[in-house]
């Protein structure tokens, strides 16, 4: 594989994959830098928006296309707000505004919570081609409880709030070695290469 796209316009999302997929030693694109539109994200599950928009990419780009699909899982809000999670509190923002109202709206409604659990989860699919039959699929969980405060300047998202127990961090208090190393995200992508590479 010579060149891949990664179907995400999610600047955040971005750095972490590039970063992470070095090994694979080819050419990666971003649909972004190709002119290519986001992908319709109807579905119930991750792993199914993740191949919608894998396979869009591919057909539009005419080329092997890696997208994830993610979110913060919320154990005493049902796991919400699940694949609703870049878009909990609206679509009508930036995205930096849009973090914001998403993580005040996620605060809000745990303010009477004890049980504050939560895992970010990840789907990653790779498709060698838009019909590609055979899909390759990464998954990860990280898991790490929601806090009040928001601690950290690095990462996007939720990661202001996600603390992580063992650590005494919030996901945006670490580095982004550190972060790529133990992440939901860094999981899936491990998976998905290790596919890749043992396939014909």
């Amino acid at each position: 594989m010579n060149k891949l796209v990664i179907a995400s316009g999610n600047a955040g999302k971005l750095r972490e994959i590039q970063a992470m997929l070095g090994p694979l030693g080819c050419e990666v694109l971003t649909q972004t830098a190709l002119g290519v539109a986001d992908a319709e994200e109807p579905h119930f599950t991750f792993i199914e928006n993740a191949l919608a928009k894998a396979r869009h990419v591919a057909q539009v780009a005419g080329l092997p296309a890696l997208a994830d699909d993610s979110g913060v899982c919320v154990v005493a809000l049902g796991g919400e707000p699940g694949v609703h999670s870049a878009r909990y509190a609206g679509d009508s923002a930036g995205r930096e505004e849009r973090d914001a109202r998403n993580n005040a709206k996620l605060v809000a409604a745990l303010a009477a919570c004890s049980d504050r659990r939560a895992y970010y989860y990840c789907a990653m699919v790779l498709v060698r081609h838009a019909a590609d039959p055979q899909p390759l699929i990464g998954e990860g969980y990280w898991w790490g409880e929601i806090r009040e405060e928001a601690r950290g300047r690095n990462g996007f998202g939720y990661d202001p709030h996600f603390f992580l127990p063992e650590l005494g961090k919030t996901a945006a208090e670490l580095d982004a070695e550190q972060k790529n190393r133990i992440s939901h995200r860094g999981q899936a992508l491990r998976q998905l290469v290790d596919k890749l590479r043992s396939f014909p």
